[in-house]
């Protein structure tokens, strides 16, 4: 059986990989065009053409990453109130996956609001 703050450590690292999606998707060409690196992206472009599909789907993508936000918020929401072993040490494993769980979910949903402002906002 595996621990389920380990697994949630995973699931918001998931989160955190789909919620980079965002960024790669407009983010990183607002970026470029502003510092005036559109060479640069022409030729990312040109390396890796996908990225024009994610720019194309961007509500595709952030459905998907805002979807992965809200299930790994339920997910860690309902692990807080799981009970830590009494074992001075796998307590303090447990409180430390707890914190990196947290952490982690949050930086992606900071991430997911930066590629949101860049798409929907300052587009």
């Amino acid at each position: 059986m595996t621990d389920p703050h380990a697994r949630n450590v995973g699931v918001a690292a998931g989160t955190l990989l789909i919620s980079a999606s965002t960024l790669v998707c407009c983010v990183l060409p607002a970026l470029l065009v502003s510092i005036g690196a559109g060479t640069v992206l022409v030729s990312l472009v040109t390396a890796i053409p996908q990225l024009v599909w994610l720019s194309e789907h961007k509500a595709l993508v952030f459905g998907s990453a805002l979807a992965a936000l809200v299930i790994s918020g339920a997910v860690l929401w309902h692990a807080r109130g799981l009970a830590c072993p009494t074992e001075p040490r796998a307590a303090r494993h447990c409180e430390r996956m707890r914190q990196a769980s947290m952490l982690v979910y949050l930086t992606a949903v900071a991430v997911f609001g930066v590629g949101a402002l860049f798409a929907f906002v300052l587009a």
